[in-house]
């Protein structure tokens, strides 16, 4: 009989990582909704102009009329050339195997019909359609799973500001919005990623998280296959989950004792959408790279943000990007899907740009991140390095140690990064 656990974190730690999303290791994060439509400064429009910010006041003033509300942004939420299929079909040839979409941001706006949010969805107003499900079939038909990110809070839902006005001694908002809209959106659309967040203002208990987490792992329709990452509640974040993101952009360049996520955002200055970025602010394919390599080497996953625009397009600039990100793992692929932290994780002695994965002949759902022990068989492990070497040889150490000479560097394919298989004989 299959454990139930209990909602009590020590119990919840427990359960083994679904071994999908250790093997995945590279996902794509898309951060769409109604900040979408003014596209400016960053996913946090509304609050920043409700913060009175001059830069955010100034740009209102300039280009919308007088008394033009974050609300009237809503109809402008068009999604007219939002093709799922093309969306899909991007992220696949990206090389991506899980996608995860902003069911909810902080703004309280639903991609879905949730049932507790009249109005303030994208069935009701804006592209009347339900993005969640549009999306999710498309993904799943080239063989990606599908996630939702979800925020816990909503800046400026009455139920939750009373609920904090009373410094959270009530629970009326998870009880009658955050857990309803969870549920319908697991029970509807069986996402295999719920990504928490909006979760620092108020304590675990508040949101009631291990309970529902309890839910997800006993008695959903997707209890065997689901993960969840870490922010349930103040002081949560790094302890408990799945996996950790501990921050945003997390990487902490060694091997960490649990699985990990690196969330991070092709634009450098934000999640959603700007109409005013610029080239230097879009991630490089090397900075890309760089950061894919260094994590899965320490343990991690990648999740890879890009903004669409209000209309439902991706910018060529990201297109660019996922697809190169794509053709190099149609090469190194190998080194990077189904493999585990090596004993060392880069070679820190003879050339820092070195970093290195294996492959395992048993999967350790326990501790993942775990190096190869005595008693487990390593197939392969490989070096992959972000720099081409001098007189191309990788490693050089004079005292009885190998000389790796590698071709010439105008004979090989790829551009950016390269890996090397070593076995045994």
């Amino acid at each position: 009989m299959p454990k139930r656990y209990l909602p009590d974190w020590s119990d919840l730690d427990k359960r083994p990582l679904p071994e999908w999303y250790d093997r995945a290791k590279v996902g794509i994060f898309l951060h769409w909704g109604v900040f979408s439509v003014p596209s400016f400064g960053s996913e946090w429009f509304w609050n920043n102009l409700e913060s009175m910010n001059i830069k955010y006041i100034e740009f209102m003033k300039k280009n919308y009329p007088p008394g033009y509300t974050y609300q009237d942004f809503a109809h402008m939420f068009t999604a007219e050339f939002f093709d799922p299929d093309e969306w899909a079909d991007l992220f696949n040839k990206s090389g991506a195997k899980y996608v995860v979409l902003t069911s909810k941001h902080h703004e309280g706006y639903t991609l879905f019909p949730s049932k507790r949010s009249f109005s303030w969805n994208a069935v009701d107003i804006g592209p009347h359609r339900d993005l969640v499900k549009d999306l999710a079939d498309a993904v799943r038909e080239k063989a990606m799973k599908f996630g939702v990110y979800h925020s816990l809070f909503e800046w400026y839902n009455p139920i939750y500001k009373e609920d904090k006005f009373k410094l959270f001694e009530t629970q009326n908002f998870p009880k009658t919005k955050l857990w309803p809209d969870l549920q319908q959106l697991v029970n509807d659309y069986n996402p295999s990623v719920i990504w928490a967040d909006g979760d620092w203002e108020a304590l675990d208990t508040y949101w009631n998280s291990t309970a529902i987490l309890a839910w997800l792992y006993n008695d959903s329709p997707v209890k065997d296959e689901i993960v969840v990452n870490d922010r349930w509640g103040i002081g949560i974040n790094c302890h408990h989950g799945d996996f950790f993101n501990c921050v945003d952009r997390y990487n902490p360049g060694k091997l960490q004792p649990h699985k990990w996520e690196n969330a991070f955002t092709l634009d450098k200055v934000s999640w959603g959408y700007r109409r005013n970025m610029i080239l230097n602010e879009v991630m490089t394919i090397k900075e890309v790279l760089r950061e894919l390599v260094s994590t899965v080497s320490c343990g991690g996953n990648v999740l890879i943000n890009v903004g669409p625009t209000k209309e439902g397009t991706i910018s060529p600039i990201f297109q660019e990007r996922l697809l190169s990100l794509g053709d190099w793992l149609n090469i190194n692929g190998e080194a990077i899907y189904n493999t585990s932290p090596w004993i060392y994780q880069n070679d820190t002695l003879e050339n820092e740009n070195v970093w290195y994965t294996c492959t395992k002949l048993q999967y350790n759902a326990q501790s993942p991140t775990a190096v190869p022990g005595p008693n487990e068989t390593v197939n392969a492990v490989y070096a992959i390095f972000l720099k081409w070497p001098e007189n191309n040889i990788l490693w050089k150490i004079v005292n009885g140690s190998t000389e790796l000479s590698l071709p010439d560097y105008a004979s090989v394919t790829s551009q950016h990064a390269w890996s090397l298989k070593l076995t045994h004989k």
